[in-house]
């Protein structure tokens, strides 16, 4: 099974490859993901859950990264077994290009084998539920970036409107009092 696939992110090409290492948004992107754990350097123990055509099954695995390129790229080595579920093992490349100034080009190249009942259920129910993961995962990340993006801007305008009003309070300009209904209300 092979997969080539591009998307575009709404961040810049330095935050999209922090979210690419950061396990914590790993772990909310990637669909029936239970844990990623730190195993070794630039390795990870992964548990999922996962349902190929009528096969559902937990994998256990590892994932290895190497050909680390910060920030443009690296190579994701994994294997996983889901006992009578059968086997899984591949590779992907993961390349990240700038796309202006507030985004990045993720591009991707997966390969993998698939052994014992997920072998047997045929090709196109793996190549087709791969292809949904891979869809729910990158929607999922992006929402993930698209969501940090917001909360930055927000955190952003409230400082300096927190800026605004404290450069008011000095005395540089006059500073509009705040008025409550039920004060307004209580005068009548």
């Amino acid at each position: 099974m092979e997969l080539t696939e591009s998307h575009t992110l709404p961040v810049p090409q330095q935050r999209a490859w922090e979210a690419l290492n950061d396990t914590a948004i790993l772990k909310v992107c990637i669909p029936g993901c239970e844990s990623i754990d730190a195993d070794g350097e630039n390795a990870y123990a992964v548990a999922l859950t996962a349902a190929v055509g009528p096969v559902k099954a937990r994998f256990k695995g590892r994932m290895q990264l190497a050909d680390i390129d910060a920030p443009r790229s690296y190579t994701i080595q994994f294997e996983g077994q889901g006992g009578a579920a059968g086997f899984g093992k591949g590779d992907a490349r993961v390349t990240l290009e700038p796309a202006g100034e507030d985004a990045t080009t993720l591009s991707y190249t997966a390969s993998a084998q698939v052994g014992g009942k997920l072998a047997q259920i045929g090709s196109r129910l793996v190549d087709g539920a791969a292809r949904k993961i891979a869809a729910e995962f990158f929607k999922r990340f992006t929402e993930q970036l698209a969501g940090d993006a917001g909360q930055e801007a927000a955190a952003q305008d409230l400082s300096a409107t927190q800026a605004a009003d404290a450069e008011g309070a000095d005395g540089d300009e006059p500073q509009k009092r705040k008025r409550s209904w039920t004060a307004w209300i209580s005068k009548s």
